[in-house]
């Protein structure tokens, strides 16, 4: 089998930031951008801990989905199975530096959270107990110091060899 495009970055040069991972034409010739927001180095980091990236999921989709100016362009955010970042598929040819600053304003929605985390009860999720709404916060706030408000074409676009 050939190696799926995600798996052929290397991933032992790959800096956190917010990558375009893929862009697919659909059936009406719409144009999907799929982002990697990547939180943690991989191989090099902690990845992040379930509980913490599993609010993140539901804030960060709660958010997007209900965006007053992009909601209607948001198809997906969900984590990635090696917990060291998410992606968000949006309608459009999107950049990665054009979709930065939404980025940015969904981590500082995650990170100023105060409250009930949206969607957090038994009825509404099939794992609602394993979240971390502090862990979070303090996760999104390390990614917005450290990568987002700062970024630079090495968080921004796929490392080559």
């Amino acid at each position: 089998m050939e190696k799926i495009p995600s798996f052929t970055i290397n991933h032992l040069l790959l800096k956190r930031g917010v990558y375009v991972s893929r862009k697919d034409v659909t059936a009406s010739s719409d144009i999907l951008t799929t982002f990697d927001v990547r939180m943690k180095e991989p191989n090099r980091e902690p990845a992040l801990s379930q509980p913490a990236i599993h609010t993140i999921e539901h804030l960060a989709a709660t958010f997007l989905r209900n965006h007053p100016t992009r909601k209607d362009d948001i198809i997906y955010w969900g984590p990635m199975g090696c917990l060291t970042g998410n992606y968000l598929i949006v309608k459009g040819d999107v950049t990665s530096a054009e979709i930065l600053p939404l980025i940015i304003e969904t981590f500082e929605f995650i990170r100023d959270f105060k409250g009930e985390i949206p969607g957090a009860t038994a009825r509404d999720c099939g794992n609602y107990l394993l979240n971390n709404l502090p862990m979070a916060k303090w996760e999104a706030d390390k990614y917005l110091n450290e990568v987002l408000y700062k970024a630079t074409e090495e968080n921004l676009i796929y490392p080559t060899e």
